[in-house]
């Protein structure tokens, strides 16, 4: 039996913001009003925990709102249609999850769980509401939110470079390719699998051998799978 062509995808804040969900980081160096430092690093939550909890409620309810646009629907039609689709994604949200697809890999963790800020082993997912300061993890730690900071390490990095080595075709949608260290999975691919990039400023940020795609995930993303739809594999015209 030949095995389902496989697909890895490796998304970032760009497939979401036709969600409505913001890019991570804007060229201010601000996420929605606030200095990335003291939001999103370890040494912000130990200065003020309690206005970083404030932020990631916010953002929690905001990613609650969103709904999955076209690329991500079109990345689980293409996963109900057979195709094996592994997706290797720099997002906190959970976007791809609602759109269907259910191989994702959450290189930076989610926002829609908490976890203790002792042992990173107990998490706990957040179906409503958010964390406040006085929630605390089974051994008695304040809980934190269940996502990488910038100075953390990214302890499924090297999974996804696995996930990686074993695509058909790798996709990149929507990142810059600058934050390490999941910009360099491009490096775990095997040298004779295709590889494309979607964004609008493809161009400038595609390595050689990549093809540039110079569109909107919205747009870019479902043309692709509707082409791999029609053909039954995932080659390139």
């Amino acid at each position: 039996m030949t095995a389902a062509p496989h697909l890895v995808v490796f998304t970032g804040s760009g497939i979401s913001v036709e969600s409505g969900i913001k890019t991570f980081r804007a060229s201010d160096g601000l996420w929605e009003e606030y200095p990335v430092e003291e939001v999103a690093t370890p040494e912000g939550w130990r200065h003020d925990p309690e206005r970083v909890l404030g932020f990631y409620n916010q953002r929690r309810e905001q990613i609650r709102r969103a709904k999955p646009n076209a690329a991500h629907k079109a990345l689980a039609a293409l996963e109900q249609d057979g195709f094996k689709v592994s997706v290797v994604t720099q997002n906190i949200d959970d976007l791809h999850e609602r759109a269907g697809s259910r191989n994702v890999m959450h290189l930076h963790g989610e926002i829609l769980k908490a976890r203790s800020s002792v042992d990173p082993r107990l998490r706990y997912p957040l179906t409503k509401g958010g964390i406040a300061l006085g929630d605390v993890c089974d051994k008695g730690s304040q809980l934190r939110p269940d996502v990488v900071w910038f100075g953390e390490s990214v302890p499924l990095f090297e999974d996804a470079c696995e996930i990686a080595s074993q695509a058909d075709f790798f996709l990149v949608v929507g990142t810059s390719l600058a934050v390490m260290p999941a910009a360099s999975l491009l490096s775990y691919i095997e040298l004779d699998t295709p590889c494309a990039l979607v964004d609008p400023d493809a161009d400038a940020l595609t390595p050689p051998g990549v093809l540039a795609i110079n569109t909107t995930a919205g747009e870019g993303v479902p043309a692709l799978v509707n082409q791999w739809r029609k053909q039954g594999n995932l080659m390139l015209p």
